[in-house]
């Protein structure tokens, strides 16, 4: 009798580890799916531990690029930020790859994924939703939710004497007293001694950025062009490096970044089921990016078609962070604000210095800015006693309100 295949999304944590053990154990032939997403692993020994713990196939799958031109640039194009403050590092990474998880189970010819997300997470509602928007047949098994595995499992002590039990490794008990998860674009903290919000995460909870008190005393010039809101080059006017390919150009902001201590934020959060989170999050090169973009924007864009996206943008963020990135109204969104990148085009200059991205200069063969008609000592065409009517017409309904009163 044949066994029904299974895709596990595998980090080669303990989480996920124990999980491959019990699905084999429940009679799944298990295929393990680790997804490179940018975090900084051994793929090697991941699939080897996969293999040795009981699955039947390893796919190590690279998805950086995909995920720098296809999710991270059409968020780059709306600015986008969750609650003001949060750039959607993880938010952006679980839609491909429950995309590719899927792609997988068609391709091995079975309708069962798993995945090892907590029951009071975001991530699992990402996921699941992801696996239903491409394959609606799916059958998921998320054991943090299957009563089952909740009664054999209360705890980590649980999941470690059963990896003892079946000679799954365990790495020595180094591990920082909190959770994090690394990708192209951010690395998370959370829980632990986060959880207390009234307390300052202290400077070794950090690993992607400098703080500004270790950085250089230097500033570092960085001329972004963009076509259409997509970055196409970056250059460093302090050594002429340039850097064009999608993928390389994060890598290096990453690195800019970290050495000008960018990309620090801490925060409470609300995540999608309810619960407020403290997460403390850097994303050094995407917040350069970021700055650089909104800055060539304001002399490209229209003032009222700017003004429409950033009312839509944190309905924008609040899909991307809530799993329906691919919904139907995420897509018109996207689509809306496609259109509207389509004259931002040209360069934009940042200095970068000791966690600061300061405004260096921008110019686009589009801008919408008039030097004469914007001056205070020039009038550039412009008619000052036109204001009288204008002010008339638009105070006639403060007039009004105010007289009612």
């Amino acid at each position: 009798m044949n066994k029904e295949k299974i895709i596990l999304a595998y980090s080669g944590g303990l989480d996920t580890s124990v999980i491959l053990k019990w699905l084999v154990n429940k009679g799944f032939d298990v295929i393990a799916y680790v997804a490179n997403v940018g975090q900084n692993e051994d793929f090697v020994a991941i699939e080897k531990k996969a293999l040795a713990t009981g699955a039947s196939n390893v796919y190590v799958e690279d998805l950086r690029e995909e995920l720098v031109t296809d999710y991270i640039f059409p968020a780059l194009q709306a600015n986008t930020i969750y609650e003001g403050t949060y750039m959607l590092g993880t938010s952006l990474a679980r839609p491909i790859i429950a995309k590719r998880q899927i792609e997988i189970a068609r391709k091995e010819g079975t309708v069962y994924v798993a995945h090892g997300a907590t029951g009071k997470g975001n991530d699992q509602v990402r996921f699941e939703f992801g696996y239903y928007m491409h394959m609606p047949e799916v059958k998921i098994i998320s054991p943090w939710k299957d009563p089952e595995w909740l009664s054999q499992f209360e705890g980590r002590s649980d999941m470690i004497a059963y990896a003892k039990q079946y000679g799954i490794p365990i790495k020595a008990s180094t591990k920082k007293p909190y959770s994090e998860d690394e990708n192209l674009i951010h690395i998370s903290h959370e829980a632990g001694i986060l959880e207390d919000p009234s307390l300052r995460a202290d400077d070794d909870v950090y690993s992607l950025t400098l703080s500004p008190k270790e950085a250089k005393d230097e500033e570092t010039l960085l001329t972004f062009t963009f076509e259409n809101g997509i970055p196409v080059s970056v250059k460093n006017e302090n050594d002429q490096t340039v850097v064009t390919d999608p993928l390389q150009l994060i890598l290096y902001l990453n690195k800019m970044g970290h050495d000008n201590a960018i990309g620090r934020v801490d925060m409470v959060e609300n995540r999608f089921i309810g619960i407020k989170s403290r997460g403390v999050y850097e994303t050094p090169g995407c917040e350069i990016l970021w700055k650089a973009h909104h800055n060539l924007e304001g002399i490209t864009m229209d003032k009222e078609a700017m003004h429409l996206r950033d009312s839509l943008m944190p309905k924008y963020a609040e899909l991307i962070y809530n799993g329906y990135w691919g919904a139907p109204e995420f897509e018109m969104l996207r689509a809306a604000f496609t259109v509207g990148q389509k004259h931002v085009t040209g360069t934009s200059k940042v200095a970068l210095y000791k966690g600061n991205i300061i405004f260096a200069g921008v110019e686009s063969p589009f801008s919408l800015y008039d030097e004469e008609l914007g001056s205070m000592d020039k009038a550039g065409g412009y008619q000052p006693v036109d204001c009288k009517g204008f002010i008339n017409i638009n105070a006639i309904r403060l007039i009004a309100s105010s007289m009612r009163g």
